[in-house]
């Protein structure tokens, strides 16, 4: 067990933490200090137990505030992968319909490609394959 000294409203507190845990704890030390400064800004010196207390409730009152923001962006989140999963049936149709069109067009330049009848010889860098007949485009559609 640590101890580490943290300072609210000018006071000195020794506070014992877990091993590895003193960086965090003077850091939400230092976020207290500053809501009970803050407050004593506010109120004056009214003692350190009230202006404790004071900064203690704003920090629960910030806190309440995240995790009502945080419930509206899950239900927000909820309800965009509802409307998304809606979308994905939708679409999947037509991607299946874009495939089978991708599919045909690849198997006509295959046959393109196969009535092709290029001579059996090593091309040179850059040269292009000439073919011995030509033929058509439209000669090569199924």
């Amino acid at each position: 067990m640590s101890k580490v000294a943290v300072t609210l409203n000018g006071r000195v507190y020794s506070i014992g933490c877990e091993e590895g845990q003193e960086a965090y704890l003077r850091e939400l030390a230092g976020y207290l200090d500053g809501k009970v400064t803050i407050m004593a800004n506010q109120v004056g010196q009214i003692g350190d137990l009230r202006l404790a207390v004071m900064a203690s409730l704003i920090v629960v009152d910030e806190l309440r505030d995240a995790e009502r923001r945080i419930e509206t962006l899950e239900a927000q989140l909820a309800q965009v992968r509802s409307q998304t999963q809606g979308s994905d049936s939708e679409y999947g149709e037509e991607r299946q319909h874009l495939a089978e069109h991708l599919l045909k067009a690849a198997q006509r330049l295959e046959a393109l490609a196969a009535s092709l009848d290029f001579p059996e010889r090593d091309l040179e860098d850059g040269e292009a394959p000439v073919p011995e007949k030509k033929i058509r485009f439209a000669d090569a559609r199924p």
